[in-house]
């Protein structure tokens, strides 16, 4: 078979692949569960039942819109023959999507751009005026939100002026490539632009690449050891805690922007949690599971390799969440196991969860529940779109422009490679976690119950190290400042600069910072951040010798696995694959 012929069978594959989902989807009785999970639409129709029993305010946002919509093709037509003037709405300098100077310098992008942003204010004058409840109106917000986000000028060929200037030079062969690739995701991608190329990156390779072995295995998690690179390493080893929602080398992304390689070559015996993809056989597996044979069996094999009797335990977002969990069960237990806690973008208090929370209500926990029964986990796929909404201007849009209508490939990107290497979520597990966290917060008030022991927060007495960034968008810093104030030992409060996985994958640069207080938590993040000191820094090099200082002792490496656990695979191990 030529090449030819192999590319047109795989094509052939894919779109009879195509065909049969769309028969399952439109035969299916959950239809409208399955386009709108959330209930979106449920919550636009509230917003405009409401509306239309208030027409007076409609009206007048109505008759603004177009009148200032009127204005500005009149300033849009002056400006076309010369006469230098204003539009009628204030177009922010920010917008990166806009920087093409021709949005200022052509009257037809100029204006575009001014009918966008009076749009934009036209759908959020009417959100405003919408009296509806609370959750209805996050919800209604972030639809608003992802509209204007989708109706920006940059995202529709004729209003853009790279892709016109791009399409000319090309002789429209720009234009011929983007269809292709559009054509290219509708079959392979389920219709969502790529947002790198497959086999860029490897894991293993260019991925989670820091050297160690898989010295013990379960049926959720595998455990890494890494090979020390210092002739000796300090006494207390430490224990990662990855989140279970994205595969765990987000921390050992690649060497230079490794946690791990970091914490290894400055003396510390590491450990990995790596979880398994769960499938169906997992769809009972809950919360008090992945306590006991994650963290709480992890901290057993490490103190029977290194024969410390506890770690620090260093954690990140859901897995901060579960760490926590982890050191007040053993501390109800009055056991030993962990040394410290470094939380890093973790919430524990979920009062004020962000935008995360229009995703986490009684109802779109019902639909998600209905949802996940069939196959007994949420989709890798239903995850990842959640998170590409929360930033569909760089996650969604930005990819649509780049490869649609320019034709372009996706640039190599390891952070966005680990991005797209999406997890499934075991159902019970799932719901368990949106119950008691979002919608009941029991972790923050004391009445969460996990592995036969209520969790207090305020009986967790060692020493811990909270990191956040001030542009998260999932675990909002303000709301993570607020859980770190429920531990009951010492807490060194960090703010770094930069989003939910860019503040984590910090490593020292020119443009790192971070903000911190010596000891000083008082009760509002506002006031914390009136006092919090910059350092031009990355929060790496701050929390380095923090972590030293708590590690105890410098001593000879232990062996990978020792003779308890021979190591069973190379790391990164076979789960992280899966």
């Amino acid at each position: 078979m030529t090449g030819t012929e192999e590319s047109r069978a795989r094509v052939q594959e894919a779109a009879a692949d195509l065909v049969s989902s769309i028969r399952e989807l439109l035969t299916a009785d959950d239809l409208l569960l399955r386009l709108d999970p959330v209930g979106f639409g449920t919550a636009l129709r509230r917003a405009a039942a409401s509306l239309a029993a208030r027409p007076l305010p409609v009206a007048r946002a109505t008759v603004d819109f177009y009148g200032a919509a009127g204005q500005a093709v009149v300033v849009s037509a002056l400006r076309a023959v010369g006469v230098s003037t204003e539009g009628p709405a204030e177009l922010p300098d920010s917008d990166r999507r806009h920087a093409d100077p021709a949005y200022t310098s052509n009257a037809w992008f100029y204006l575009c751009r001014q009918q966008h942003t009076l749009f934009a204010a036209y759908l959020r004058a009417l959100a405003s005026h919408a009296d509806v409840d609370p959750r209805t109106q996050a919800k209604m917000d972030f639809a608003v939100d992802q509209l204007i986000q989708a109706s920006a000028p940059a995202n529709f060929p004729m209003s853009n002026p790279t892709v016109l200037r791009r399409a000319l030079d090309t002789g429209g062969q720009s234009l011929a490539r983007g269809l292709r690739n559009m054509v290219r995701d509708v079959l392979t991608n389920r219709g969502a632009p790529r947002q790198v190329t497959p086999g860029q990156f490897q894991v293993g390779r260019e991925l989670a690449a820091t050297p160690g072995k898989v010295v013990y295995r379960n049926r959720l998690i595998e455990l890494i050891q890494y090979g020390a690179q210092t002739d000796t390493v300090y006494q207390v080893p430490m224990l990662f805690s990855p989140p279970w929602i994205n595969k765990y080398y987000v921390l050992d992304l690649a060497p230079g922007k490794s946690l791990v390689e970091w914490a290894v070559l400055h003396g510390h015996t590491c450990f990995m949690i790596s979880y398994r993809n769960p499938d169906e056989s997992l769809r009972d597996v809950g919360m008090s599971d992945y306590l006991r044979e994650g963290p709480l069996a992890a901290l057993e094999v490490i103190e029977r390799i290194t024969g410390a009797p506890s770690a620090n335990l260093v954690a990140l977002c859901l897995g901060g969440t579960l760490a926590t969990a982890t050191a007040a069960w053993l501390a109800a237990r009055r056991r030993p196991g962990v040394h410290t806690l470094t939380l890093m973008n973790t919430l524990l208090d979920f009062q004020a969860p962000g935008q995360l929370g229009v995703f986490a209500d009684p109802e779109a926990v019902g639909k998600l529940i209905r949802l996940m029964r069939r196959p007994g986990y949420l989709p890798a796929e239903s995850m990842k779109a959640t998170f590409d909404l929360l930033r569909a201007t760089d996650l969604v849009w930005n990819f649509v422009v780049d490869d649609w209508m320019l034709g372009n490939d996706p640039a190599p990107f390891d952070l966005l490679s680990w991005n797209s290497d999406s997890t499934r979520m075991p159902a019970t597990m799932q719901t368990e976690y949106l119950r008691t966290c979002y919608l009941e917060n029991q972790l923050a008030t004391g009445k969460m119950e996990l592995a036969g022991e209520r969790l207090n927060l305020a009986e967790i007495s060692q020493d811990s190290y909270v990191i956040t960034a001030e542009s998260d968008h999932i675990a909002p810093w303000g709301a993570v400042y607020t859980g770190a104030r429920l531990l009951g030992g010492p807490v060194r409060f960090v703010l770094s600069n930069s989003g939910h996985i860019a503040g984590v994958v910090n490593p020292p640069s020119p443009k790192s910072r971070h903000w911190f207080t010596e000891g000083v938590l008082p009760a509002a993040p506002s006031a914390w951040r009136d006092l919090a000191q910059e350092r031009a820094a990355s929060w790496w090099t701050d929390w380095t010798p923090w972590i030293e200082s708590r590690a105890g002792a410098r001593r000879q490496p232990p062996e990978l696995g020792g003779l308890a656990y021979p190591p069973l695979a190379d790391a990164p191990g076979s789960y992280v694959v899966a």
